[in-house]
């Protein structure tokens, strides 16, 4: 037994705690209280004092693509989607060897972890992160992402699908699913043989690209625009496929894939009638504001997306749309865009939101009796008084501390 104590210990299922302390077991939290309070356990236990900081969860980043990672500042802004996807396509084409690709993957999952991320959900079309995330620190999902429109195609595709699914087997830190790409770039043949695997993964969450860019909703209700036009260019075009006439929220309802086990990834352009179906089937919405921006779909409606209570996580997208995996710029880039959300919404849509979204919530999100000890300690000024709305503020790198690695380096004991 140990106890760890500091000046605010954030619980994240409770109000933040002013001189809190954690009592640790073997690596899970056995107690949680704050000064004063008497302590369930022997008072000879030794104590870890770590002074002015917050205690936290690690943080959740639901939705990257760390297979992107080697295009870091090798695609530009763009104010169209379909621009920016060209450009990034056209760099895929020039993609490097494999040993170097395989090189940025770490070095994006080593980013991630030194700002403070325990848990991702990561997309990738190659399971190229697999391995590089089963030897890290790091916890998470990977979603092989598949995608074809042209409906002939839809069991060639899943069959591969499948094949790799088994080649990468099976792990309880870091589980494969399978995942559709998006609307516009999946069949309904292929969404039906997805939901159909999915059936046979019953403990696993699927992920799914839903209203990003005003390109999809016309798309989706019209079948012309700049996505179509891009398919055509890119040799992807079905002729045989109908617009559906609806928006995507509508449509993926259509699929049968709304639901508590997928994560609806942007949401930019989702009215309140979607926010409240989604809200209504317990379907996560993950918002990723910086890569918004950078991509040109505009800015997620983050105070709507709270109004009408979804379940809101949060992730970064890949380095080729964001500046880094710092999950508390991403934060900052919310509260900016939502100042009537309260911080603690913020910070559990960092945590226990996106743990529960990635099937993870039994033993991450929150600091609880029972739960893992995976904690970060954040760097604060005495001046603090307001630890929730500071750590909504941005937190720099330097600032951020894994637990475990404070407990070698500025252990404190006392009796």
């Amino acid at each position: 037994m140990l106890i760890l104590r500091s000046r605010w210990i954030l619980p994240i299922a409770d109000a933040p705690l002013l001189n809190g302390w954690i009592a640790l077991d073997r690596g899970r939290v056995a107690a949680v209280g704050r000064a004063g309070a008497s302590l369930p356990f022997r008072d000879d236990a030794p104590l870890v004092d770590l002074g002015e900081m917050a205690v936290m969860p690690a943080l959740v980043n639901a939705h990257t693509h760390l297979e992107l990672s080697w295009m870091a500042g090798r695609v530009r802004r763009h104010e169209r989607f379909t621009g920016w996807v060209r450009e990034m396509l056209g760099l895929r084409r020039e993609s490097p060897p494999p040993d170097a690709i395989a090189a940025s993957i770490d070095a994006a999952i080593a980013q991630a972890k030194s700002f403070g991320t325990g848990l991702v959900g990561d997309i990738s079309n190659s399971l190229a992160t697999v391995d590089p995330l089963r030897r890290s620190d790091l916890r998470g999902v990977v979603f092989h992402e598949l995608l074809r429109l042209r409906a002939a195609d839809a069991d060639d595709v899943l069959d591969q699908g499948l094949a790799a699914l088994e080649r990468a087997g099976s792990s309880d830190r870091v589980p494969v699913s399978v995942a559709p790409h998006a609307p516009y770039s999946v069949s309904p043949q292929l969404f039906q043989g997805i939901r159909a695997v999915l059936a046979r993964l019953p403990f696993l969450p699927t992920s799914v690209h839903l209203g990003e860019s005003p390109e999809e909703v016309e798309f989706l209700a019209t079948g012309t625009g700049p996505w179509r036009q891009l398919l055509e260019d890119l040799g992807a075009w079905d002729p045989a496929w109908q617009p559906p006439r609806c928006g995507p929220v509508e449509y993926l309802d259509r699929m049968k894939l709304l639901g508590p086990r997928t994560l609806a990834v942007h949401g930019v352009q989702f009215g309140d009638d979607e926010l409240a179906r989604l809200a209504a089937t317990g379907t996560t919405l993950v918002t990723c504001p910086r890569s918004n921006a950078y991509v040109g779909v505009g800015a997620p409606p983050v105070e709507r997306f709270y109004r009408a209570g979804v379940r809101v996580a949060i992730g970064t997208d890949s380095l080729a749309s964001v500046d880094d995996l710092n999950l508390f710029s991403e934060l900052a880039a919310l509260r900016a865009l939502g100042p009537t959300v309260p911080a603690a919404s913020l910070l559990a849509s960092a945590t226990v939101e996106g743990a529960r979204a990635l099937g993870f919530e039994a033993q991450f999100g929150t600091i609880e009796p029972g739960r893992r000890a995976l904690l970060v300690a954040i760097d604060l000024p005495a001046s603090v008084s307001d630890v929730e709305e500071y750590l909504v503020g941005g937190i720099a790198p330097p600032a951020v501390h894994w637990v475990d690695s404070l407990l070698g380096e500025r252990v404190k004991y006392a009796t």
